[in-house]
């Protein structure tokens, strides 16, 4: 299974957990209301408002370099493909996040880079 594939089912497997849509076998269920309403808040943050949602998503692609997050990386790199970002965007995004964040991003761009190639291949 691919990375992409990977993040893709883990995220939607935990998602679920988290946000108690299913239980565990012992009948442990997750999701209090204020993680719902995290979830819910994050997901209205993204939408399109004064700044587009595909700028909002750049915005948060180059947080999470610099906060050094992975997955969210990975999270905000499908979300800009979703959107409509280009490659030409998505790089110079990579830059602000370089700029800003210095030398210890480089190792998460090496990450995010094969992680929108991955990205691309899957969605076409």
């Amino acid at each position: 299974m691919s990375r992409y594939d990977q993040f893709q089912e883990f995220r939607s497997r935990l998602n679920r957990r988290i946000l108690g849509e299913h239980s565990t076998r012992d009948g442990r269920a997750g999701g209090t209301l204020v993680t719902k309403r995290f979830f819910a808040l994050d997901g209205k943050t993204y939408e399109d408002g004064a700044l587009p949602a595909r700028t909002k998503e750049l915005l948060g692609l180059v947080a999470s370099m610099v906060l050094r997050c992975d997955d969210c990386v990975a999270y905000h790199i499908d979300q800009c493909v979703s959107a409509g970002v280009s490659d030409q965007e998505l790089w110079e995004a990579f830059d602000v996040a370089l700029i800003v964040g210095g030398s210890i991003v480089i190792p998460h761009l090496r990450r995010a880079v094969d992680f929108l190639d991955e990205c691309r291949a899957k969605r076409g």
